[in-house]
């Protein structure tokens, strides 16, 4: 449908707006997330080029949400993959939250990951005080495991069983 956010694997083209993102979102994210501090923005085309190769190499899988003029309107990586898991994040423009943008990206990546990455499980953790993060997760079958900090905050840990995703589709007569 033309005009909606569409998920997109990361390639070397987003680098200018998935900087902009970052940059016009940054104490937005560090309200609930941790910061990623000024050596990320100092060093971005560094980094990106980084997370690149381990996206080619098959150890993470990074996607943007992008808007109609191509702007990046959100983030969902799964990093870290091993034996079937992944790490999943994700976080959204303060100007586009609100607005069902997460779980319909997260809910994409869930089934990528089990269709086209071969995934099990994913693995997640919010803040206690990101509610909207922690309802995101609960509304794309992600279940409570356990506690953790994230940069010193308390949070909780979360899991997906992918299952359910690699069968394949039921359709009526």
């Amino acid at each position: 449908m033309p005009g909606q956010p569409r998920l997109q694997r990361l390639r070397p083209g987003h680098a200018p707006a998935l900087l902009a993102f970052e940059r016009e979102n940054r104490a937005w994210f560090a309200a609930s997330v941790p910061d990623r501090g000024d050596d990320f923005f100092a060093r971005f085309d560094e980094r990106l080029g980084a997370l690149l190769a381990e996206q080619e190499a098959g150890v993470c899988h990074f996607h943007v949400l992008t808007g109609a003029g191509g702007e990046v309107l959100g983030r969902v990586n799964l990093v870290d993959v091993e034996h079937g898991v992944a790490d999943l994040g994700y976080r959204i423009a303060e100007h586009a939250a609100g607005r069902g943008l997460a779980t319909r990206a997260v809910r994409e990546v869930c089934a990528l990951a089990a269709r086209d990455y071969g995934l099990t499980a994913l693995r997640a953790a919010a803040t206690l005080e990101n509610a909207a993060s922690r309802a995101v997760l609960a509304r794309t079958g992600f279940v409570r495991t356990g506690e953790t900090r994230l940069d010193g905050r308390p949070g909780l840990t979360f899991r997906r069983e992918l299952g359910d995703l690699c069968r394949p589709a039921v359709h009526a007569p």
